[in-house]
């Protein structure tokens, strides 16, 4: 048996366009991805993966049309307080945000801070959530921060500690759904030595199958890291 992943990033890629195809409208595509994630902790869990890094919401989002923006702030809000936190912490998955809370609506914020404390003391893994997240933006703010504390030489520790995904594990496999083929500013630090996975399926019709064909076939590849 091959290497078994300890993280994997995902880049939650086509609800639009798996529900433009269906005749439905984008926000019911982004509510059955949202319904897709209560699936993949499952399978994480099932697969013995400790942690499980998602793309919710990137500093480039901030850009789509600002009704858009709204209801998928009042989606976020919705989900980490209810039914779909429950499936999270009946995994046994603690929960954690990384990105720019500044921006984000304070109704918002509380919910995020709620579901972190409501679920701290799981131990199976964590579901770290990327929102108004990039990772040109959580590299400039470690920088800023070891400035702002006067810090003198930085090694790649200090600097990842710095960062706002601290305490975190680099990815060992990072998906991206949806058909492009390209990270878009998703961990650019952490991902150096990531096994890099792309599938044309859009989010919402990603299944169980492609995902253990994933993890067997990161079993079967030789990692170097420039050895």
């Amino acid at each position: 048996m091959g290497a078994t992943p300890a993280s994997i990033g995902i880049l939650m890629d086509g609800n639009r366009r798996y529900a433009k195809e269906r005749g439905m409208t984008s926000y019911e595509g982004h509510r059955l991805g949202v319904e897709k994630i209560k699936e993949l902790v499952r399978w994480a869990r099932e697969a013995g993966l400790k942690e499980v890094i998602l793309y919710g919401f990137s500093t480039e989002n901030w850009n789509r049309a600002p009704e858009e923006v709204a209801y998928l702030m009042k989606l976020f809000e919705t989900t980490f307080g209810g039914d779909d936190l429950r499936a999270i912490e009946e995994e046994g998955f603690r929960v954690r945000f990384i990105g720019e809370r500044h921006r984000l609506p304070a109704s918002l914020k509380k919910r995020m801070e709620e579901a972190e404390m409501r679920t701290e003391g799981n131990m199976a893994g964590t579901i770290l959530i990327a929102l108004s997240y990039g990772g040109r933006a959580e590299i400039l703010a470690a920088v800023n921060k070891l400035l702002a504390e006067g810090a003198g030489e930085v090694d790649e520790k200090s600097f990842r500690d710095a960062m706002w995904s601290a305490g975190t594990l680099d990815p060992d496999i990072i998906i991206r759904t949806g058909g492009d083929q390209r990270l878009s500013n998703f961990l650019p630090w952490q991902s150096v030595y990531s096994e890099l996975f792309f599938t044309k399926t859009y989010w919402p019709g990603f299944t169980k199958e492609e995902f253990d064909s994933i993890i067997e076939t990161f079993g079967k590849r030789e990692r170097r890291h420039g050895r």
